[in-house]
């Protein structure tokens, strides 16, 4: 696949307005949640965001690490999703940039951020200042190391895993299309090569001749 700097320009463009579309989203979303509940069904949100960026990478790395070989031979058997899968592998910069960049770190931004939320509410109903700085200095910690530890273990399942998942993921793709109609990715169209153009030239020009 050639490189392409005016695509990757315009992919570029297209994934910071997704990001900036989903912060604005996922921010707004924590946020109201966040206003009238408790501080422990805060903590669940908290621990709801972190998971969800652990689920998108490994997806996102589960597309970089699968080959393609494994699928064609699942669509010659026409298993479902397969064809799908091909075109996750074909478009794991992209797929994974969406899964682990997007989604993932705009995650860990906003359960950040929603940690931070959940500390002040905890520090609202008591007035000592040492146990506030022990609840909050230990509920960040848990949250880092729910993050770090939770996409370390991630990462050595999607790449042992990688195929199953990808699999999985071309049957969310296949139930799409086929149930929604909604698809995912467009095949791209093979271009004639050069010899076939200049071989239709001279074919032309014989018989012209």
């Amino acid at each position: 696949m050639k490189f392409s700097l005016k695509h990757s320009i315009n992919w570029s463009i297209f994934i910071s307005v997704i990001t900036f579309i989903l912060a604005c989203i996922f921010t707004v979303a924590s946020t109201t949640m966040l206003e009238g509940v408790s501080w422990g069904i805060g903590m669940l949100i908290v621990f709801s965001l972190v998971l969800t960026g652990i689920f998108f990478d490994i997806l996102g790395l589960s597309a970089a690490a699968a080959s393609e070989i494994p699928f064609h031979g699942m669509a010659s058997e026409r298993v479902k999703g397969s064809r799908q899968a091909i075109y996750i592998v074909r478009n794991a910069d992209r797929f994974s940039n969406f899964c682990n960049d997007v989604v993932g770190d705009v995650s860990s931004v906003i359960s950040g951020a929603a940690s931070a939320a959940v500390v002040l509410k905890l520090m609202i109903h008591s007035d000592n200042a040492l146990l506030n700085t022990v609840v909050s200095v230990i509920f960040t910690a848990c949250v880092s190391a729910l993050t770090v530890g939770g996409k370390a273990m991630g990462k050595s399942f999607a790449i042992h895993y990688a195929t199953d998942i990808v699999l999985w993921v071309g049957k969310l793709f296949y139930l799409l299309e086929n149930r929604f109609k909604l698809r995912i990715f467009t095949p791209k169209r093979k271009q004639k090569s050069q010899n076939g153009k200049r071989g239709n030239k001279r074919a032309r020009t014989n018989q012209s001749a």
